[in-house]
Protein backbone atom coordinates (compact mmCIF):
# COMPACT_ATOMS: atom_id res chain seq x y z
CA UNK A 1 0.00 0.00 0.00
CA UNK A 2 1.33 3.65 -1.19
CA UNK A 3 0.91 5.94 2.01
CA UNK A 4 -1.02 9.31 0.64
CA UNK A 5 1.00 11.95 0.76
CA UNK A 6 -0.10 14.84 3.66
CA UNK A 7 -0.43 18.39 2.21
CA UNK A 8 1.75 20.37 3.14
CA UNK A 9 -0.23 23.06 5.22
CA UNK A 10 0.42 26.82 4.99
CA UNK A 11 2.23 29.04 7.34
CA UNK A 12 -1.02 30.78 8.79
CA UNK A 13 -2.54 27.38 9.11
CA UNK A 14 0.64 26.19 11.20
CA UNK A 15 0.72 29.38 13.60
CA UNK A 16 -2.82 29.10 14.52
CA UNK A 17 -2.65 25.09 15.33
CA UNK A 18 0.62 26.19 17.60
CA UNK A 19 -0.47 28.99 19.31
CA UNK A 20 -3.81 27.36 20.10
CA UNK A 21 -1.47 24.29 21.15
CA UNK A 22 1.05 26.58 23.22
CA UNK A 23 -2.25 27.73 25.01
CA UNK A 24 -3.74 24.50 26.39
CA UNK A 25 -0.33 23.27 27.34
CA UNK A 26 -0.16 26.46 29.60
CA UNK A 27 -3.29 24.98 31.07
CA UNK A 28 -1.94 21.77 31.78
CA UNK A 29 -0.76 22.02 35.20
CA UNK A 30 -3.60 24.28 36.35
CA UNK A 31 -5.72 20.81 35.18
CA UNK A 32 -3.56 18.38 37.24
CA UNK A 33 -3.91 21.34 40.07
CA UNK A 34 -7.75 20.23 40.07
CA UNK A 35 -7.53 16.92 40.29
CA UNK A 36 -6.49 16.33 43.60
CA UNK A 37 -9.07 12.90 44.33
CA UNK A 38 -7.10 10.91 41.79
CA UNK A 39 -3.45 9.58 41.92
CA UNK A 40 -1.01 11.35 39.74
CA UNK A 41 0.18 7.77 37.99
CA UNK A 42 -3.45 7.44 37.24
CA UNK A 43 -4.24 11.25 36.54
CA UNK A 44 -1.45 10.43 33.44
CA UNK A 45 -3.39 6.65 32.86
CA UNK A 46 -6.93 8.30 32.17
CA UNK A 47 -5.64 11.47 30.15
CA UNK A 48 -3.66 8.81 27.92
CA UNK A 49 -7.17 6.97 27.75
CA UNK A 50 -9.53 9.37 27.32
CA UNK A 51 -7.15 11.13 24.41
CA UNK A 52 -7.35 7.63 22.24
CA UNK A 53 -11.38 7.34 23.02
CA UNK A 54 -11.44 10.98 21.55
CA UNK A 55 -9.27 9.88 18.08
CA UNK A 56 -10.93 6.56 17.69
CA UNK A 57 -13.89 7.59 15.58
CA UNK A 58 -11.36 9.67 13.22
CA UNK A 59 -8.84 7.02 13.17
CA UNK A 60 -10.99 4.46 12.20
CA UNK A 61 -11.95 6.39 8.88
CA UNK A 62 -8.53 6.76 8.54
CA UNK A 63 -6.54 4.08 9.67
CA UNK A 64 -3.16 2.60 8.32
CA UNK A 65 -2.14 -0.69 10.04
CA UNK A 66 0.50 -1.34 11.49
CA UNK A 67 1.62 -3.65 8.67
CA UNK A 68 0.85 -1.24 6.38
CA UNK A 69 2.90 1.53 8.01
CA UNK A 70 6.20 -1.03 8.33
CA UNK A 71 5.12 -1.52 4.75
CA UNK A 72 5.60 2.37 4.03
CA UNK A 73 9.08 2.74 6.17
CA UNK A 74 7.31 2.81 9.67
CA UNK A 75 8.90 0.35 12.36
CA UNK A 76 5.71 0.05 15.03
CA UNK A 77 8.70 -0.81 17.33
CA UNK A 78 9.90 2.88 17.26
CA UNK A 79 5.91 3.70 17.16
CA UNK A 80 5.31 1.79 20.57
CA UNK A 81 8.72 3.31 22.17
CA UNK A 82 7.70 6.91 21.55
CA UNK A 83 4.45 6.08 23.26
CA UNK A 84 6.20 4.51 26.41
CA UNK A 85 8.57 7.66 26.45
CA UNK A 86 5.23 9.84 25.88
CA UNK A 87 3.79 7.85 29.13
CA UNK A 88 6.69 7.90 31.53
CA UNK A 89 7.22 11.44 30.34
CA UNK A 90 3.40 12.50 31.74
CA UNK A 91 4.03 10.28 34.85
CA UNK A 92 7.04 11.99 35.93
CA UNK A 93 5.49 15.36 35.17
CA UNK A 94 2.28 15.09 36.85
CA UNK A 95 3.17 13.76 39.73
CA UNK A 96 6.22 16.54 40.08
CA UNK A 97 3.21 18.76 41.04
CA UNK A 98 2.34 17.11 43.99
CA UNK A 99 5.70 18.43 45.22
CA UNK A 100 6.86 21.59 43.47
CA UNK A 101 5.28 24.71 42.62
CA UNK A 102 3.61 25.11 38.80
CA UNK A 103 5.92 27.84 37.88
CA UNK A 104 8.84 25.52 38.92
CA UNK A 105 7.55 22.47 37.08
CA UNK A 106 6.59 24.42 34.10
CA UNK A 107 10.31 25.91 33.52
CA UNK A 108 12.26 22.50 34.25
CA UNK A 109 9.98 20.55 31.70
CA UNK A 110 10.66 22.84 28.82
CA UNK A 111 13.94 23.12 29.37
CA UNK A 112 14.84 20.15 26.43
CA UNK A 113 15.42 22.67 23.71
CA UNK A 114 19.19 22.60 25.39
CA UNK A 115 19.21 18.86 25.74
CA UNK A 116 18.13 18.50 22.36
CA UNK A 117 21.38 20.43 21.59
CA UNK A 118 23.42 17.92 23.94
CA UNK A 119 22.14 14.80 22.53
CA UNK A 120 22.46 16.22 18.94
CA UNK A 121 26.12 16.39 19.96
CA UNK A 122 26.38 13.36 21.73
CA UNK A 123 24.27 11.26 18.74
CA UNK A 124 24.85 12.73 16.09
CA UNK A 125 28.23 14.66 16.20
CA UNK A 126 26.69 17.92 15.01
CA UNK A 127 28.71 20.90 16.03
CA UNK A 128 27.40 24.41 17.64
CA UNK A 129 28.87 28.00 17.83
CA UNK A 130 29.99 29.00 21.56
CA UNK A 131 27.24 31.20 21.97
CA UNK A 132 24.91 27.81 22.14
CA UNK A 133 27.39 26.07 24.51
CA UNK A 134 27.03 29.65 26.80
CA UNK A 135 22.94 29.25 26.46
CA UNK A 136 22.97 25.40 27.79
CA UNK A 137 25.53 26.19 30.22
CA UNK A 138 23.18 29.12 31.74
CA UNK A 139 20.22 26.95 31.81
CA UNK A 140 21.52 24.02 33.35
CA UNK A 141 23.18 26.37 35.99
CA UNK A 142 19.44 28.09 36.14
CA UNK A 143 18.01 24.49 36.86
CA UNK A 144 20.09 23.86 39.47
CA UNK A 145 19.74 27.46 40.81
CA UNK A 146 15.96 26.46 40.93
CA UNK A 147 16.38 23.03 42.78
CA UNK A 148 18.53 24.90 45.25
CA UNK A 149 15.97 27.60 45.30
CA UNK A 150 13.09 25.74 46.20
CA UNK A 151 14.60 23.36 48.55
CA UNK A 152 15.16 25.93 51.50
CA UNK A 153 11.85 24.84 53.64
CA UNK A 154 9.10 26.16 51.81
CA UNK A 155 5.84 25.71 54.28
CA UNK A 156 3.78 25.16 50.86
CA UNK A 157 6.13 23.04 48.78
CA UNK A 158 8.37 21.31 51.61
CA UNK A 159 10.12 18.67 49.48
CA UNK A 160 9.96 21.14 45.80
CA UNK A 161 13.39 19.11 45.59
CA UNK A 162 11.43 16.28 44.81
CA UNK A 163 9.60 17.29 42.65
CA UNK A 164 11.95 20.02 40.50
CA UNK A 165 13.83 16.64 40.03
CA UNK A 166 11.06 14.55 38.68
CA UNK A 167 10.03 17.54 36.45
CA UNK A 168 13.97 17.44 35.00
CA UNK A 169 13.09 13.53 34.40
CA UNK A 170 10.69 14.65 32.34
CA UNK A 171 12.07 17.00 30.28
CA UNK A 172 15.08 14.51 29.42
CA UNK A 173 12.33 11.53 28.84
CA UNK A 174 10.43 14.20 26.23
CA UNK A 175 13.73 14.90 24.09
CA UNK A 176 13.41 10.82 23.70
CA UNK A 177 9.81 11.06 22.53
CA UNK A 178 10.61 14.32 20.49
CA UNK A 179 13.64 12.80 18.73
CA UNK A 180 11.59 9.59 17.87
CA UNK A 181 8.16 11.24 16.79
CA UNK A 182 10.76 13.71 13.85
CA UNK A 183 12.19 10.41 12.57
CA UNK A 184 8.12 8.39 12.27
CA UNK A 185 6.49 11.32 10.98
CA UNK A 186 8.81 11.45 7.74
CA UNK A 187 6.57 8.55 7.05
CA UNK A 188 4.05 8.22 8.81
CA UNK A 189 0.61 10.68 8.56
CA UNK A 190 -0.59 12.80 11.69
CA UNK A 191 -3.37 10.52 12.72
CA UNK A 192 -1.67 6.70 12.53
CA UNK A 193 0.84 8.79 14.45
CA UNK A 194 -0.45 10.22 17.50
CA UNK A 195 -3.58 7.68 17.88
CA UNK A 196 -0.76 4.92 18.36
CA UNK A 197 1.72 6.94 20.40
CA UNK A 198 -1.20 7.43 22.88
CA UNK A 199 -2.68 4.09 22.74
CA UNK A 200 1.40 2.87 23.59
CA UNK A 201 1.27 5.86 26.30
CA UNK A 202 -2.07 4.52 27.89
CA UNK A 203 -1.62 1.04 28.55
CA UNK A 204 2.33 1.62 29.75
CA UNK A 205 0.37 4.17 32.07
CA UNK A 206 -1.85 1.68 32.82
CA UNK A 207 0.32 -1.44 33.79
CA UNK A 208 2.69 1.39 36.04
CA UNK A 209 -0.67 2.58 37.79
CA UNK A 210 -0.88 -0.86 39.10
CA UNK A 211 2.47 -1.95 40.04
CA UNK A 212 2.51 1.71 41.22
CA UNK A 213 -0.74 1.40 43.51
CA UNK A 214 -0.97 -2.36 43.76
CA UNK A 215 -4.31 -2.42 41.95
CA UNK A 216 -6.64 -0.72 39.85
CA UNK A 217 -7.58 2.25 41.54
CA UNK A 218 -10.62 4.28 40.95
CA UNK A 219 -10.15 8.22 40.27
CA UNK A 220 -12.63 10.84 41.82
CA UNK A 221 -15.16 12.64 39.95
CA UNK A 222 -12.69 15.25 39.54
CA UNK A 223 -9.79 13.19 38.39
CA UNK A 224 -11.98 11.83 35.93
CA UNK A 225 -13.47 15.54 34.40
CA UNK A 226 -9.53 16.64 34.42
CA UNK A 227 -8.49 13.71 33.00
CA UNK A 228 -10.86 14.33 30.07
CA UNK A 229 -10.15 17.93 30.15
CA UNK A 230 -6.00 17.09 29.66
CA UNK A 231 -7.13 14.71 26.96
CA UNK A 232 -8.96 16.96 24.90
CA UNK A 233 -6.71 19.90 25.71
CA UNK A 234 -2.90 19.99 26.35
CA UNK A 235 -2.85 15.76 24.88
CA UNK A 236 -4.95 16.09 21.55
CA UNK A 237 -4.96 20.02 21.17
CA UNK A 238 -1.63 20.59 22.62
CA UNK A 239 0.93 17.73 21.97
CA UNK A 240 -1.09 17.23 18.48
CA UNK A 241 -0.15 20.65 17.29
CA UNK A 242 3.06 19.61 18.16
CA UNK A 243 3.16 16.55 16.20
CA UNK A 244 1.55 17.75 13.41
CA UNK A 245 4.13 20.59 12.95
CA UNK A 246 7.10 18.36 13.48
CA UNK A 247 7.12 17.56 10.29
CA UNK A 248 7.57 20.81 8.51
CA UNK A 249 9.22 22.77 11.78
CA UNK A 250 12.22 22.65 13.03
CA UNK A 251 12.30 20.48 16.62
CA UNK A 252 14.20 22.85 18.39
CA UNK A 253 12.16 25.11 16.82
CA UNK A 254 8.94 23.60 18.55
CA UNK A 255 10.78 22.98 22.02
CA UNK A 256 11.26 26.60 22.31
CA UNK A 257 8.19 27.76 21.28
CA UNK A 258 6.65 24.99 24.00
CA UNK A 259 9.07 27.61 26.44
CA UNK A 260 5.79 29.86 26.57
CA UNK A 261 4.06 27.26 28.47
CA UNK A 262 5.91 28.15 31.53
CA UNK A 263 5.02 31.86 31.53
CA UNK A 264 1.09 30.98 30.94
CA UNK A 265 1.45 28.27 33.48
CA UNK A 266 3.18 30.02 36.60
CA UNK A 267 0.85 33.40 35.53
CA UNK A 268 -2.11 31.38 36.04
CA UNK A 269 -1.20 29.06 39.06
CA UNK A 270 -0.63 32.65 40.65
CA UNK A 271 -3.93 34.37 40.18
CA UNK A 272 -5.90 30.91 40.67
CA UNK A 273 -3.63 29.06 43.39
CA UNK A 274 -1.76 32.07 44.95
CA UNK A 275 1.60 30.58 44.19
CA UNK A 276 4.16 33.10 44.41
CA UNK A 277 7.80 32.06 43.70
CA UNK A 278 10.65 33.28 45.81
CA UNK A 279 12.89 35.70 44.45
CA UNK A 280 15.94 33.44 44.43
CA UNK A 281 13.50 31.18 42.28
CA UNK A 282 12.36 33.80 39.76
CA UNK A 283 15.88 34.74 39.14
CA UNK A 284 16.70 30.96 38.55
CA UNK A 285 13.84 30.84 35.82
CA UNK A 286 15.23 33.58 34.03
CA UNK A 287 18.53 32.27 33.85
CA UNK A 288 16.69 29.12 32.10
CA UNK A 289 15.01 31.26 29.63
CA UNK A 290 17.61 32.91 29.02
CA UNK A 291 19.95 29.98 28.42
CA UNK A 292 17.24 28.36 26.56
CA UNK A 293 16.70 31.50 24.16
CA UNK A 294 21.06 31.41 23.80
CA UNK A 295 20.58 28.10 22.49
CA UNK A 296 18.21 28.95 19.95
CA UNK A 297 20.48 31.38 18.44
CA UNK A 298 21.89 28.39 16.36
CA UNK A 299 18.50 28.17 14.14
CA UNK A 300 18.92 32.08 13.20
CA UNK A 301 22.39 31.78 12.63
CA UNK A 302 21.97 29.12 9.87
CA UNK A 303 18.90 31.03 8.54
CA UNK A 304 21.24 33.96 7.90
CA UNK A 305 24.06 31.76 6.35
CA UNK A 306 21.06 29.76 4.09
CA UNK A 307 20.15 33.12 2.70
Amino acid sequence: MTLKKETEPSLLRLTILLFAGLICFGMAPILVRYATDTDPITLAALRCIFAVFILLPYWLRKRVSLPEMRSNGTKPILIAAAGIALGLHFSLWITSLDYTSVASASVLVTIHPVMLIVAERLIFKKNFRPLVWIGVLVAFGGSLLLGLADDTGSELFPNALTGNFLAFSAAVVFVVYFMIGRKIRQTTEWIDYVFNVYLFAAIFCVVLTIIWTGGIPLPGKMGILMGIALAAGPTIIGHGSMNYAVKYVSPTLLSTLILSEAVLAAVAAFFLFGEIPAALSIFAMILIMAGVSLSWSRRMVRKRDSS
